[in-house]
């Protein structure tokens, strides 16, 4: 009789002495929980289990940090130990919702719009131009392959195929150093087709987007309103602009052509010289005195520009005798330009169209983050903001060279068909037709109709970018076997995750991503490899002069970067 105490005894003895997360095997009856005891916010909420019997099938040791969300963790921690961290309820919703919405896009694609979901190769050669590329050594000496940043000419060479409507969830690598918020390697939606144009190709993503939306989410509105390159620099600063709040900046040029102002009027003397400004609304309710002054420094810091604060309502005495005397000359016809309201304050910039854009675009953001930190919603994190940039330059000039020419994007892309005739005499002024896929102020998307002509595509590698046409002849040849007219796009899976689940970096949608240097934490990859595991391929590690001390250091275990 007294048998079924003593188990029952036993089994709470394995229950309660089990450490946290360990595995145990239950048997027994499901039964309904006491009125009362319901827990509606667990699937299994409803129910509890009579044990009959336990079994601790694998004890769990200490672990090196609790895994519940609101626990702090320094993200090195996590990534050596990201088994354990993938257990968290923010890494298990962020992987299994980005499962989810791979698994409509392909339903929309491959079912709805007949493409075919095509793998292509991972070894392959060095492209011109672009991003630096990962090397893999091969057999044969002085060979070496490259793992590919997209899978551009191959999804091109598929059109010339005649499989019309390529997709891959595809991997890419890019070997871009220490970057916070990059992955050397990353996934994109990759997408081609032929016989098709910008609109077509826009609609297709907006409803890709649509399909695959998740449902907790408000819906997307289609069609995404669309900004050209021009637009977005001069409103906003920068080619992917947050258009969930407005402080957009505004050409006072000829408010002040006027100014006995001394820099102001030395920006106006010249050709290309202007006056902008941008109006931080209840800036000077909101702002501090050392905000002002950091947003300042960080302009001339980063940008080389002077930039002015004015208050030209507030009733404060912040004003430099340069600002009042602009409040003196001008202040009606700013506060009518520019529409300020009470507490506004305006930070104006002078200089060259291009450089005084992009110093206000970045104030603009700064602002935004500044004024988030004192309470002030601008941005609200529910709202997806969905934006398409056209009419980018095809070519810009090279930073290290400015009388040579580089591609915009990619040498791929195709002049804007108004701008062809441009090609010969003022490249630098030709359009593209490439196109950027904008969300809340981060580029998601980007592709562009391609060059289908070979002998176009020629001219535009060999005459205008000085690249060496052998490392595409597999390419301009087989443009010249009758190649549709085709266009594409990729869309960052990563960074699109990361967006639509709110997570603070893409590591945070990635199962085992790399830390912002390119290491795995958990693996310590990249490792070293004695030099007889190198001698097949012909190649051996050149140290550098202090190789002693590096090579100790390399023995050393890997203490994970903070």
């Amino acid at each position: 009789m007294d048998s079924v105490p003593k188990s029952a005894a036993s089994v709470k003895k394995i229950l309660c002495e089990a450490p946290m997360e360990s595995v145990v095997q239950v048997s027994g009856m499901v039964i309904s929980r006491p009125p009362g005891q319901e827990n509606p916010k667990m699937p299994t909420g409803e129910i509890e289990i009579k044990v009959k019997s336990a079994q601790l099938l694998n004890a769990c040791k200490k672990l090196p940090f609790e895994i519940k969300d609101f626990v702090k963790k320094t993200e090195a921690l996590r990534l050596q130990y990201r088994y354990l961290d993938l257990r968290s309820f923010q890494m298990q919703y962020n992987l299994r919702l980005r499962s989810r919405m791979v698994m409509k896009m392909r339903e929309y694609l491959c079912n709805l719009h007949g493409f075919v979901d095509i793998e292509t190769p991972t070894l392959f050669k060095r492209t011109p131009g672009g991003a630096k590329e990962f090397v893999i050594p091969s057999r044969e000496p002085g060979k070496f392959y490259c793992l590919p940043q997209s899978p551009q000419q191959f999804k091109q060479l598929l059109m010339v195929g005649g499989l019309d409507r390529y997709f891959q969830v595809a991997r890419c690598y890019r070997d871009e150093g220490s970057r916070p918020d990059r992955q050397p390697e990353f996934t994109q939606i990759d997408i081609e087709m032929s016989f098709v144009d910008q609109i077509g190709i826009r609609s297709l993503i907006e409803g890709l987007l649509q399909y695959s939306w998740p449902s907790d989410k408000d819906p997307v509105a289609v069609p995404f309103p669309s900004m050209t390159f021009a637009e977005a620099l001069a409103s906003y600063g920068t080619d992917k602009p947050d258009t969930r709040f407005g402080m957009k900046i505004v050409d006072i040029s000829d408010v002040l052509r006027n100014t006995k102002v001394g820099f102001l009027q030395d920006a106006l003397s010249k050709p290309q010289g202007t006056v902008k400004a941008i109006c931080i609304s209840e800036g000077a309710k909101y702002l501090k005195r050392k905000d002002i002054e950091s947003l300042r420094k960080l302009a001339a810091d980063h940008f080389n520009q002077e930039v002015l604060p004015v208050f030209p309502k507030a009733n404060r005495n912040w004003n430099s005798p340069v600002a009042k005397s602009i409040m003196e000359e001008q202040r009606s016809e700013l506060i009518r330009l520019m529409e300020i309201q009470e507490d506004g304050v305006v930070l104006l910039t002078a200089g060259e169209h291009r450089k005084a854009c992009s110093v206000l675009g970045k104030l603009r953001l700064e602002c935004a983050d500044l004024l988030e930190a004192r309470g002030l919603v601008l941005r609200d994190p529910a709202l997806f903001s969905f934006l398409w940039v056209v009419d980018f330059p095809l070519f810009l000039p090279k930073e290290e060279n400015p009388g040579e020419l580089e591609s915009a994007h990619h040498p791929f892309t195709a002049p804007h068909p108004n701008d062809i005739h441009l090609l010969h005499t003022e490249p630098k002024q030709v359009r593209s037709q490439h196109y950027d896929l904008v969300l809340n102020g981060n580029e998601i998307g980007g592709g562009s109709i391609r060059i289908h002509d070979a002998e176009l595509q020629r001219y535009i590698l060999a005459t205008l970018l000085k690249e060496d046409v052998k490392l595409l002849s597999h390419l301009l040849q087989a443009l010249d076997f009758g190649a549709p007219p085709h266009g594409g796009i990729a869309l960052g899976l990563d960074r699109l995750i990361c967006l639509v689940t709110g997570a603070p970096s893409i590591r945070d949608v990635i199962a085992f991503p790399k830390s912002f240097r390119g290491h795995d934490l958990m693996s310590n990859a990249p490792d070293s490899l004695p030099p007889e595991e190198l001698k097949p391929y012909h190649i051996q590690v050149s140290w550098p002069a202090d190789s002693e001390a590096e090579k100790s250091s390399l023995n050393q275990p890997y203490h994970p970067e903070s």
